[in-house]
């Protein structure tokens, strides 16, 4: 299967530049739709990419961007939504579902086959939160579809990485608190690395064997949500007390306040996701898949004493293994 042209949905995100740093190497004709062309500087620098201003939610737009498209990479997703209700808000339904339902459409209108659709682990229609439910609908979409594209799905736990906006997150926390306050303290995350998944989707995108499969991208290590924030802390160089809020009223107590705030780092909704660990047995791993250690990267942009010291392309794709 012969690939020359990506349009990338969803692309100038964390885990969309990386994605379209891989394809670039590879000599792939990448195109990543975006509102604000100028807030995409560091992907406008690859020599294979190319940044087009557009709307997604547009239908017409969507059809005009797929023209000469071998295959389409869908990464959108949100972690808030302002207008929480029951299955879930619109932010979630626009993102999640609405959008996946008009992207199957615009390829099929344009005979576009190859789609990589990004879910969540957990994703599931019955969900505990709104995200997880609104993910589990659109991957449903997408899986309805598989009778006319050539579909694969990914589902990752949570993305670690430079830029990332969970390990990131606590540090910018941990730097403001001496004491720390932590809510699903006990809730398993088993951590991806941005590389990893770029890797594995690139990698799919030309292998008939992914056709219509179902992938899920865990790192090699179970971890509680505290010893994740006690790692971090302790790259730091900052060691903080924790209080454990256990996973009840007080935990929804601080997730709402921490939702007021311009980047929320946590939500009520974000909460009930961790309900559910967002980890794999295995049983869906991706072919070949040797995950990197978290502890083999968070160093590199958390540690001050490893900043600068270390080189992150030693990480990136492993497209020299």
């Amino acid at each position: 299967m012969e690939l020359k042209n990506v349009l990338l949905i969803g692309g100038s995100g964390f885990v969309g530049g990386w994605i379209a740093s891989c394809l670039s190497q590879r000599g792939v004709r990448v195109t990543i739709a975006t509102r604000h062309r100028d807030n995409t500087k560091k992907l406008i620098m690859l020599p294979t990419v190319d940044m087009v201003e557009a709307n997604v939610h547009d239908a017409g737009a969507l059809v005009a961007l797929m023209q000469d498209q071998d295959a389409v990479i869908n990464l959108v997703g949100v972690l808030h939504d302002n207008d929480s209700r029951l299955p879930y808000g619109k932010g979630f339904a626009a993102a999640h579902v609405d959008l996946p339902r008009a992207i199957v459409g615009a390829m099929k209108q344009s005979g576009v086959r190859r789609l990589l659709h990004m879910s969540a682990l957990n994703a599931a229609i019955n969900g505990p939160s709104e995200y997880l439910c609104s993910k589990g609908e659109g991957e449903a979409v997408v899986r309805s579809a598989m009778d006319e594209l050539d579909v694969t799905v990914f589902r990752p736990s949570v993305i670690f990485g430079p830029d990332d906006v969970f390990l990131n997150v606590f540090a910018r926390l941990l730097k403001l608190f001496p004491v720390f306050p932590l809510g699903g303290g006990s809730a398993r995350f088993q951590p991806v690395f941005v590389g990893d998944v770029a890797k594995a989707l690139c990698d799919s995108l030309t292998d008939r064997s992914t056709f219509a499969q179902t992938y899920e991208l865990c790192g090699p290590k179970v971890y509680t949500l505290r010893e994740l924030v006690e790692y971090t802390a302790r790259l730091l160089g900052k060691p903080r007390r924790i209080i454990d809020l256990g996973n009840g009223g007080w935990a929804y107590l601080q997730a709402g306040l921490l939702w007021l705030l311009p980047r929320p780092p946590m939500s009520p909704d974000n909460l009930r996701s961790m309900e559910v660990d967002s980890v794999t047995d295995g049983s869906h791993n991706y072919p070949g898949w040797q995950p990197t250690p978290l502890e083999a990267v968070a160093p590199t942009y958390l540690s001050p004493k490893e900043i600068g010291q270390l080189r992150l392309d030693r990480y990136r794709f492993r497209a020299g293994r």
